[in-house]
């Protein structure tokens, strides 16, 4: 990582934009960061960690991702950014970051708060321009993180040694070494390894126990079928003996199981009989009380009828005097109707006499109708007797047309009385198949509401069954695919194992003579270590490593739709319960086809009603044909006779007509209008005597009509003639009373009704009570018996499940010693593991030899040959051993703890350590290369010896391409460094001034 340019604006004390440009500075090698106290020296050095990480180190943190890094002194519309042009992995980056704000606002009075922004740019050398790669907080620091190789809190331990925290890696215990080294070095393979043997240990260790807990499991379960008189060993899973007193105690078991099984059959066979016979009891009892309640019902009825008798008797005699008063009904429509007739003819003929000569005002009709021939023949002669034989013939035609409609009308009323002689029974009929729909539409109401809970229920059942051979077919494929991912891993760590054995090989064929090793630092290489046979490069171990990940991802979506298939079943099986398909398909066919005939049956209601309907006004329209059918018989009568008058009277006109006339010339046309006015007073004359006799006729066939129907009166005749309401509402009252008493009497006629009324009181209660124990009984035998077949069949089961998991158990139990001994050792927790070096530890340590060999070389010019930094593996208390750090004091001898150094000697031990640390993570093939190292405070502890020797050894880290920057307040290296940068302290805010760099 180098540094190139850092920009600051409105940051810590920072008031304006401020610029270090780090590649002049860097270009000396070692550069001076110096200042007043309180100038912003620490400030710079948190500019660069908040840029690549978005927070500030250690206790300066606070607020550090909030407003709080703002510059006090800046003006309200600048906003505070930081911006690091930097390279890390051969990549050109430039990081830019804001901190929340708040600025003011655009309208009005007061502020608003505005979110952090981070920007990440590239350069693209070939096209010269910078390339934009995120503006998202998280994927920035997640690629400056992997980049660097480095936490915030590691990158302030090795790049930025912050104040106050020099000796911190040095005085780390062996746990914080570990995990900053396994940072830098990339050792997590060796961890994986650990974790590797770690979890085949918790696997084969988990496969044991779960192998003898489901032994002690199907004990258990044993157990319980054998209704807890099986004793169970008291061992716990793993301990010895565990199989071999189970299937003792499982043998025992089997026997008493078989035992208890005979003697339930026994008492299952008695109680089959018991409840036979309670049954049959029950029926019989059954029977009884039925015709007992039967017989008491007909006897309540019959009292019921007998005290609506005389209502019944009243009814009668109302229905009596209408049928009587329909014989009068013709007798009072044809008086009525002659009433009025004679009413219209006397009006006629009054008119008609009115404009006659008083002469004629005494004249009867005939008079005037003499007087009206005498004048025709005076004024016609034969003309009149030509009239009167056309008006005759007119007479004869009309008496035939008479005839005619009296016959028609005699075949109209037959017919009207045969239909409606079986009304009753046809209408008895109609309402019978109307209430037989009606039942049949309320049972298809009732299926139909049981049909769509029994189809989704047999849906859910065949969802049921196909869910449990998806389950079964998804089980097989996540086992499947558990074993190919075993496969997998195990051929990928095979792999990665031989290419860890011969990473040597694979080192040296990168070695080029004149170069040095990055491995030993040689610039000779006289046996370089070949590749054999079989060797495994980085490729084909990552190929492995696809592969395994490939197969894991699989066996988990395999697991994932295993989830889903089994919930799915779940919901199908408690929706569709454990009844077969077959069964439930059945029983829907069953319901279909009942449903189907009561819909049929139910579609004939709209057909039987309109029936019923058509019926009843058919009835109406015949009872009126009938009534219409006698006024029109009476009325023919007066008719004819009325016909036969004229005819006569016309046959003597004629007669008359045939003597021989004197002169008519002179009178004709007086004779003509006297003629026609007595013609129409006299026709009016006798229509008004016609209608006056069939008026007269007509109330005595009334009187003579209600004598013979048995009234005193034809108002007493009319008074109980009943209207169509009226009769029908009588007749169905008198219908249901005869109904009543016939059923009745048909029910208190039965011989076996009868009988059993004689008998005592029969108790269905107590029978149905005697046939409940009955079933009761045989209910807890067959439950007995079924247990006992159930229990043996279980512990059959159960036993042989059991002798095959003892035979499974003994190659797992193997596996699981070999690997506990292997992730003991790797672990450090084995008692073979003399220092409980963990594998990581152990390839830690070598790395950690290196860094205190190479802090060493410094140490010694540092500390003039006095001190040396060495690693110890010995273990500290309980803890483990392999990352220890000791000096050696050459003037005495000895080795002792370094945190036994004085303040002066902390300080350049381990500024020398942190120099070696990073030589050897440049130098580690894979780790980060850290060309820009800051040192902050420590120097004023220093004599000017031990200074200028310090200063020696930094200033050669140029040798190496690295620059150093030195964060310190201490005035002689203003005068000992020459690059420098300044911050200068003012009211207005601090600045920054760069020297000696030109």
């Amino acid at each position: 990582m180098r540094l190139h340019r850092l920009t600051v604006t409105a940051f810590g004390p920072f008031g304006g934009t401020q610029t270090v440009d780090f590649d002049e500075l860097s270009a000396a090698g070692l550069f001076l960061l110096h200042g007043p106290t309180g100038a912003g020296k620490t400030s710079v050095l948190d500019a660069v960690c908040y840029a690549l990480y978005g927070s500030v180190p250690g206790a300066r943190q606070g607020g550090g991702q909030g407003t709080a890094l703002r510059s006090d002194h800046a003006a309200p519309a600048t906003r505070t950014e930081v911006t690091l042009d930097l390279t890390v992995a051969g990549r050109r980056l430039e990081v830019t970051r804001q901190p929340p704000w708040e600025r003011p606002k655009k309208r009005g009075t007061g502020t608003t708060l505005d979110k952090a922004q981070t920007w990440l740019r590239e350069y693209d050398p070939t096209a010269g321009t910078w390339k934009d790669l995120s503006r998202s907080h998280q994927e920035v620091g997640e690629e400056i993180t992997q980049l660097l190789g480095m936490s915030r809190e590691q990158f302030c331990q090795v790049v930025l040694l912050p104040q106050g925290d020099f000796a911190r890696f040095l005085r780390a215990d062996a746990e914080a070494r570990g995990k900053l080294l396994g940072r830098l070095f990339d050792t997590r393979r060796f961890a994986d390894v650990e974790k590797r043997l770690a979890e085949r240990r918790r696997s084969t260790e988990t496969q044991v126990r779960e192998g003898d807990a489901e032994l002690l499991a199907d004990a258990h379960r044993m157990q319980q079928a054998a209704d807890d008189a099986m004793e169970l060993p008291e061992l716990a899973p793993g301990e010895p003996g565990l199989a071999e007193a189970v299937l003792s105690a499982a043998a025992v078991a089997r026997s008493t199981a078989r035992e208890q099984l005979t003697v339930a059959a026994g008492t299952l066979t008695a109680a089959e009989s018991a409840q036979a016979a309670a049954g049959r009891t029950l029926d019989e009892v059954r029977e009884l009380a039925r015709l007992q309640r039967r017989f008491d019902e007909a006897r309540e009825r019959a009292a019921r009828l007998e005290q609506g008798a005389e209502a019944y008797r009243e009814a009668q005699a109302l229905m009596e005097r209408g049928r009587k008063a329909e014989a009068v009904a013709p007798a009072l429509e044809l008086r009525e109707a002659s009433e009025a007739e004679h009413r219209r003819a006397a009006a006629a003929e009054a008119r008609a006499r009115a404009l006659l000569p008083e002469t004629f005002a005494g004249e009867g009709a005939a008079g005037l109708a003499a007087a009206a021939r005498r004048a025709a023949e005076e004024l016609g002669g034969l003309d009149s007797a030509r009239r009167a034989e056309r008006r005759l013939a007119e007479l004869l035609d009309e008496r035939a047309g008479l005839d005619r409609q009296e016959r028609a009308d005699a075949d109209l009323l037959q017919e009207a009385e045969a239909w409606l002689d079986g009304w009753e029974e046809r209408r008895t009929a109609l309402q019978t198949r109307v209430e037989s729909a009606q039942q049949a539409a309320a049972l298809a109401e009732q299926l139909g509401a049981r049909r769509e809970p029994a189809q989704q229920r047999l849906r859910a059942a065949r969802t049921r069954d196909r869910l449990a051979q998806d389950t079964d077919r998804a089980v097989d494929r996540v086992r499947t695919a558990q074993d190919e991912t075993l496969r997998a891993k195990q051929h990928w760590l095979d792999l990665k194992e031989q290419r860890l054995n011969g990473i040597a090989a694979e080192l040296a064929a990168n070695l080029t003579d004149g170069e040095p090793c990055a491995v030993c630092g040689a610039t000779e290489h006289p046996a370089p270590a070949r590749k054999v046979a079989g060797h495994v490069d980085r490729e084909a171990e990552e190929h492995a490593l696809t592969a395994y990940q490939r197969a894991d991802e699989q066996r988990a979506e395999d697991e994932r739709r295993l989830g889903t298939v089994r919930e799915a079943l779940a919901a199908a099986t408690a929706e569709a319960g454990d009844t077969p398909t077959a069964q439930l398909d059945d029983e829907l066919v069953d319901l279909e086809e009942r449903y189907a005939r009561a819909r049929s049956a139910a579609a004939e209601l709209h057909a039987a009603q309109e029936r019923l309907r058509q019926a009843g006004q058919e009835h109406e329209r015949r009872s009126a044909a009938r009534q219409e059918t006698a006024v029109r018989t009476a009325s023919r009568v007066g008719h004819r006779e009325r016909l036969d008058r004229e005819r006569a009277a016309l046959q003597e006109e004629l007669d008359r007509a045939r003597g021989s006339l004197d002169s008519v010339a002179a009178r004709a046309a007086q004779l003509e209008r006297r003629a026609a006015l007595l013609t129409d007073a006299a026709e009016a004359a006798r229509v008004a005597e016609d209608t006056a006799q069939r008026l007269k006729d007509a109330d005595a066939r009334l009187a003579d009509a209600a004598f013979r129907a048995g009234f005193d009166t034809p108002q007493a005749a009319a008074d109980a003639l009943l209207d169509r309401v009226a009769h029908r509402e009588l007749q169905r009252r008198l219908d249901d009373w005869q109904h009543e008493e016939a059923a009745v009497r048909a029910v208190l006629a039965e011989a076996d009704t009868a009988a059993a009324a004689r008998e005592p009181r029969a108790d269905p209660d107590a029978a149905q009570q005697a046939a409940d124990e009955a079933d009761r009984r045989l209910r807890h035998a067959a439950s007995a018996h079924d247990a006992a077949e159930r229990r043996c069949a279980d512990l059959d089961r159960l036993s042989a499940r059991a002798a095959a998991s003892v035979r499974r158990l003994a190659p797992l139990r193997e596996e699981y010693d070999r690997v506990a001994r292997m992730a003991g050792l790797a672990a450090g927790t084995s008692a073979d593991n003399e220092r409980r070096m963990r594998l990581e530890s152990y390839v830690l340590a070598a790395r950690l030899e290196q860094v205190a060999a190479a802090a060493t070389v410094r140490l010694r010019r540092m500390s003039s040959g006095r001190y040396t930094l060495v690693h110890s593996d010995d273990r500290t208390g309980r803890g483990r051993s392999g990352l220890g750090l000791h000096v050696v004091d050459a003037w005495t001898g000895r080795e002792r703890d370094t945190a036994t150094l004085s303040g002066g000697e902390t300080f350049f031990a381990s500024l020398a350590l942190a120099l070696g640390l990073a030589d050897v993570v440049t130098d580690e093939a894979g780790g980060v290369r850290l060309d820009t190292l800051f040192i902050d405070e420590g120097f004023g502890s220093l004599d000017d010896q031990t200074l200028d020797e310090v200063l020696d050894v930094l200033d050669s880290l140029r040798e190496r391409d690295r620059s150093v920057g030195i964060v310190s307040h201490v005035a002689d290296l203003r005068r000992r460094i020459h690059a420098q940068l300044e911050v200068v302290k003012g009211r207005s805010g601090s600045t920054l001034r760069q020297r000696g760099t030109g």
